[in-house]
């Protein structure tokens, strides 16, 4: 996607959008979407806008549209250090530390973790994951298959996970990569037990049955933020609750059981 009309071409295709259904939803004559795309009328600012929530894409293509016809990016990509970040910062660490004694991370777009509280930073420490590591990289390593009783069960919905998110952004390469690798893995059980699939994570040492709820920002005007997510993780059982109550002794902001 180096020009205007072959990214919109491109992220129709991608919706799974003829030009009639764009052309519906953004309010605008088919044959002014076909113009569009055969470059032979130029879209306007405020064109782009409606293209793009149409499409519902995120901010980053947002301000690829906007370059490739012309205008300058609108969404800014701050660094998580920035200023500008501060109240957003706080905001997510208050999310993590409430969240003691269960562990909970944030993580950017390719899943790095650039903030944890301290539950997850012991939980974690165990698989060899800290700030600033990859959960992709964990996840296409030989820990986790050797450590997670259902493993194949957890592959399965994390390569579901992947691949939505990889197609909502447009195709991303390294969340299809670890996708693919996910989806390879044998010996998926097909009956479901429970509401979620819980991970069941066993050190040999402590059982842990955890689930993860996802929380995101609801109106994000910055790259990063868009792509920032916060993963609280829940005990699935009476015994892994304890056992993470146990686990963050000495802890701060660990409430009594």
């Amino acid at each position: 996607m180096t020009d205007f009309p072959g990214t919109l071409r491109t992220w129709r295709k991608a919706r799974r959008f003829s030009q009639l259904d764009l052309a519906g939803e953004a309010d605008v004559s088919t044959r002014h979407i076909s113009f569009l795309e055969s470059g032979r009328a130029r879209p306007s600012r405020d064109m782009i806008g409606r293209l793009s929530d149409a499409l519902t894409l995120p901010l980053d293509a947002r301000n690829q549209m906007l370059t490739h016809a012309g205008f300058a990016a609108r969404y800014p990509a701050r660094a998580w250090d920035d200023a500008d970040m501060a109240p957003i910062r706080a905001a997510v660490g208050h999310m993590l530390q409430a969240h003691s004694p269960y562990p909970a991370v944030a993580v950017d777009k390719l899943w790095t973790v650039i903030d944890m509280n301290g539950p997850a930073k012991l939980l974690f420490g165990t698989l060899g994951l800290d700030l600033g590591g990859s959960l992709l990289d964990l996840m296409m390593s030989d820990t986790l298959p050797s450590l997670v009783e259902n493993w194949p069960d957890v592959a399965h919905h994390a390569c579901q996970r992947l691949r939505t998110e990889s197609a909502a952004q447009g195709g991303v390469p390294a969340l299809d990569r670890v996708a693919d690798y996910l989806g390879a893995v044998p010996g998926r059980k097909h009956t479901p037990t429970s509401p979620v699939i819980p991970t069941i994570l066993n050190t040999g040492h402590m059982r842990l049955s955890i689930f993860a709820t996802i929380a995101q920002f609801g109106t994000p005007e910055d790259v990063a933020l868009d792509d920032l997510k916060v993963e609280l993780y829940f005990p699935a059982d009476a015994e892994s609750d304890a056992a993470l109550r146990t686990m963050a002794i000495g802890l701060d902001n660990v409430p009594p059981a």
